[in-house]
């Protein structure tokens, strides 16, 4: 499976896409940040995002997209441009039937470090230690796209780690527990308008 992990925002958009099956080594596939400059009107910061998404989902082909669910901050501001930079992500895909699957942070952190409270650097350093790669991916946007395409991989546990058998990990373990919680949640909450 092909997985583009999306982790909006209107001055950084993170874009990071791996590769995995079940027993199998995740793997690099592409990772960029698109920069939009906030002098900028927010349409053409906008389009700028949805070119650049539209750019990469024709170029890598996805099987599907993984974007992070928003949630409310105390900066309406920041958390409208990451809305706005999502729902472009979400149009993007499917004008293209790719499907689409929204993470939590909580569940990205917990599927990639098995701590779903782990700060920035933890996920970084294991996104790294995951995809064997020589350096930290930066910016932090950069790895936290990998993040969550590496989390949507192991939503079910099927993908191994380097040197390990298709059996899940402990990380992978605690991401299931994770996105049960989250489930229960949303279930006790009930429906929010427009999200499945």
């Amino acid at each position: 499976m092909r997985v583009l992990g999306v982790d909006p925002g209107l001055t950084r958009c993170g874009l990071g896409v791996v590769e995995g099956s079940r027993g199998r080594t995740v793997t690099l596939v592409a990772v960029d940040v698109v920069r939009t400059p906030a002098g900028d009107d927010l349409g053409r910061r906008l389009l700028g995002i949805a070119e650049a998404l539209e750019g990469w989902l024709d170029q890598v082909r996805p099987d599907v997209l993984a974007v992070e669910r928003v949630f409310s901050q105390h900066n309406v501001r920041t958390v409208m441009g990451t809305a706005q930079a999502a729902g472009v992500a979400v149009l993007a895909a499917a004008r293209r039937g790719i499907p689409v699957a929204v993470h939590t942070p909580s569940e990205v952190k917990a599927a990639v470090t098995g701590d779903g409270r782990a700060g920035k650097l933890q996920v970084a350093t294991m996104v790294t230690r995951i995809l064997a790669l020589p350096a930290v991916p930066t910016p932090a946007d950069a790895a936290d796209a990998l993040a969550l395409a590496i989390c949507h991989l192991w939503r079910d546990g099927t993908a191994g780690v380097p040197g390990q058998s298709g059996a899940p990990t402990a990380a992978q373990r605690r991401w299931v527990e994770a996105a049960e919680a989250a489930r229960r949640t949303a279930r006790r909450s009930g429906p929010v308008p427009g999200v499945r």
